[in-house]
């Protein structure tokens, strides 16, 4: 593998983290990262790691799909218990990280506290032949993430939006959901909005703030 043509890739995926849009592409730049056994490359595993999972872009099994030799496969386990050991290092706590924990193969879960330990330690870590710094790991984790924590929040908050987006219209009209936003960011109604908001859109509003209704409604998605 060339690693001039992922160091290219990288700079769309971890080094900026700011313009991926296809999960393939950050299954496949994972493997490729992967495989390249450079140290210096995988001292950034973890931030391309977080930013491709925070974005919903990486997926183990289709990662691991790319990896063909069991030695590769043995890595790519080590990789993330070593990222998952950091982020707990670092006191960083992410809705995925269990079930990450959870797809690990026995050798990654073994190692998941060991790297802790050692990472707590400042102690050379093991990943099968290689030896990596813990200290060097660190410092390139700390530098990525205090560049990109913003970027990260900024993205997010913009998924975030459009998912709010798609929920309200699935429950409001256009000028209802106009209505709604209006009075959520306090703007001032004109008497006939006001009369409408509060005959229509007031209504549905309190149905979906019921606490009872709510819980059935997760019971029905279960």
């Amino acid at each position: 593998m060339e690693n001039s043509n992922l160091l290219k890739r990288l700079s769309h995926l971890g080094f900026p983290l700011l313009e991926v849009t296809e999960e393939a592409e950050a299954n496949v730049t994972l493997a490729d990262l992967v495989k390249s056994h450079d140290l210096r490359l995988w001292e950034g595993f973890p931030g391309v790691l977080v930013f491709s999972a925070q974005m919903g872009m990486f997926n183990y099994n289709k990662t691991k799909e790319h990896l063909r030799s069991d030695p590769d496969k043995l890595h790519f386990d080590l990789l993330l218990a070593m990222s998952l050991a950091l982020y707990k290092a670092f006191n960083l706590k992410f809705a995925w990280t269990d079930k990450l924990y959870q797809s690990l193969n026995n050798t990654g879960k073994g190692q998941f506290e060991v790297f802790f330990e050692a990472l707590k330690n400042n102690q050379d870590l093991h990943l099968g032949e290689y030896l990596m710094s813990s200290q060097r790991l660190k410092t390139a984790f700390n530098s990525y993430f205090r560049q990109e924590r913003n970027n990260l929040k900024d993205l997010l908050s913009v998924k975030e939006e459009l998912g709010l987006e798609y929920a309200l219209s699935e429950v409001f009209s256009p000028k209802q959901k106009e209505l709604f936003l209006k009075k959520l960011r306090n703007e001032k109604l004109t008497k006939t909005e006001k009369e409408y908001f509060s005959r229509v859109v007031k209504k549905k509003v309190l149905a979906l703030a019921n606490p009872e209704l709510h819980r059935l409604s997760l019971k029905l998605l279960e």
